[in-house]
């Protein structure tokens, strides 16, 4: 069986950071195509060094890393430095990447990539807001083919919101973007701040990561360190919540999570919910599925897979 191709679309962010490297570190499982970057938790001159930097970190240098939208699509960027810090990976001591940009635009990287491959061939894992993805998709409405199954982290159902009372922070900074990737008629698989909660950064799991010992798993330990400040603070927890690398565990694993095929749209219009996300869990509606919601995990699964994979570096 060969391997399965992927496109990572991130907004690094220390959750992204680990993402990447639990991808980096699959690379007997997975063909890599390359790496596109989207203003998110921080502007996209530092995603797309923040992305270079975790390359570097990993020995990775096969693995193109693109620009792409620093803005999104219809809205101004709010971004998160009160949770990622103002490099976007603030924790450990950062340097000039060696790793270089590719020189086309995030974008225009995946509309030639999705072309050029077979149709449902490729699988997309964005992390950040979806606006690299719903460009792409309004530039070359052809590619939706070629996606076989697109696995996001964004939204919120009965956890609320994390960014406003309704809303998840990747489906505010772009609810225009969400809304259009979730109607694109694709496979998706959406993983929501209802089953990341569930994966809390505590003192014992960053514990084990640290035993791991070399540069990469303290660069990692401190960073998620320095992650769990402020949601621990805000939700009175153990730890933060471990968001972004719930995708590339679930294409690893899927048996630790729970999902439910579920009707979704998001809030684009209302100053009061926008960027909402509308799960119909219960099929009220009768409105048809468009996605997968995803709503439990075996946390100690998760982590269990997460050190594995740390350890091979």
């Amino acid at each position: 069986m060969g391997k399965s191709r992927l496109i990572l679309d991130c907004d690094p962010g220390q959750d992204d950071a680990v993402n990447l490297l639990l991808a980096f570190a699959a690379k007997d499982r997975f063909d890599i195509l390359g790496i596109t970057t989207v203003a998110g938790n921080a502007p996209l001159a530092l995603t797309q060094r923040n992305a270079r930097l975790i390359a570097d970190l990993a020995g990775v240098a096969d693995i193109p890393i693109h620009a792409g939208c620093d803005r999104p699509m219809a809205r101004d960027l709010i971004t998160a430095a009160h949770v990622h810090g103002s490099t976007g990976l603030d924790g450990v001591d950062l340097w000039e990447p060696r790793t270089p940009l590719a020189a086309q635009h995030g974008v225009h990287f995946l509309v030639d990539a999705l072309r050029a491959a077979p149709d449902a061939s490729v699988t997309l894992v964005p992390t950040g807001p979806l606006t690299n993805i719903a460009m792409a998709l309004a530039l070359a409405p052809d590619i939706a083919s070629k996606i076989a199954h697109i696995v996001l982290m964004g939204g919120a159902m009965r956890e609320g919101g994390n960014i406003t009372p309704s809303a998840e922070f990747n489906f505010y900074v772009d609810p225009h973007a969400a809304e259009r990737v979730l109607q694109c008629g694709r496979p998706i698989t959406v993983f929501g701040l209802d089953v990341t909660h569930q994966l809390l950064c505590t003192p014992e799991r960053l514990a084990r990561i640290a035993a791991i010992g070399g540069p990469l798993a303290r660069a990692v330990h401190d960073w998620l360190g320095f992650f769990n400040r402020f949601d621990s603070a805000k939700y009175g927890s153990p730890g933060a919540p471990l968001h972004d690398p719930c995708t590339m565990a679930y294409l690893l694993a899927p048996q630790l999570f729970a999902v439910k095929s579920c009707a979704i749209r998001i809030e684009t219009v209302s100053p009061l919910t926008l960027g909402h996300s509308a799960v119909d869990f219960w099929s009220v509606t009768g409105a048809p599925a468009n996605a997968n919601w995803a709503y439990g995990v075996d946390a100690e699964g998760f982590f269990d897979l997460l050190l594995h994979h740390l350890e091979r570096f």
